[in-house]
């Protein structure tokens, strides 16, 4: 497996959309309820907008064999808003690869810290790189309370 990471592209918006609802409808379905994992990764997400979004923000893409298979970005203030995993390809070092593009992006832009808002899913990945948990937090969406937690990791 080669891993590349690379800067988001404007076709990149339906490959990430993917990962996206895969990461949430398979790998955290198995922490939340099928209602909250509805609510999370709704069916009418507009791609026009999730477009949007990812390209306004600093979107790396983690690519194998040419395939999207991961993303995330982070803030000059060293906010991780999203790192998502395709399944297929958990717990083979992407996600450590796109932390660790985020946490040197956090540095060079002056960032102190990077912070997080971690579903109870990815809760042990960020601890395992060192984030700890300030707060437990219950976003509503949809009309549905979730469960995450706001960590933080101190720089360098």
């Amino acid at each position: 497996m080669t891993l590349r990471i690379r800067p988001y592209q404007d076709d990149d918006a339906g490959p990430t959309l993917d990962v996206f609802l895969a990461a949430v409808r398979v790998t955290a379905a198995a922490d939340y309820t099928p209602e909250q994992v509805a609510a999370w990764a709704p069916d009418d997400i507009d791609p026009a907008a999730w477009a949007a979004r990812r390209a306004a923000l600093r979107t790396v893409v983690a690519e194998v064999d040419g395939r999207a298979v991961g993303f995330t970005d982070v803030d000059a203030d060293g906010y991780v808003d999203m790192m998502f995993v395709d399944p297929s390809v958990g717990r083979s070092g992407v996600g450590s690869a796109l932390l660790a593009w985020a946490r040197a992006e956090a540095l060079r832009l002056g960032a102190t810290a990077l912070t997080t808002h971690a579903s109870v899913t990815a809760r042990p990945f960020f601890e395992a790189h060192g984030f700890v948990v300030e707060r437990e937090q219950h976003p509503v969406r949809h009309g549905v309370a979730l469960t995450n937690y706001a960590m933080r990791r101190a720089l360098p």
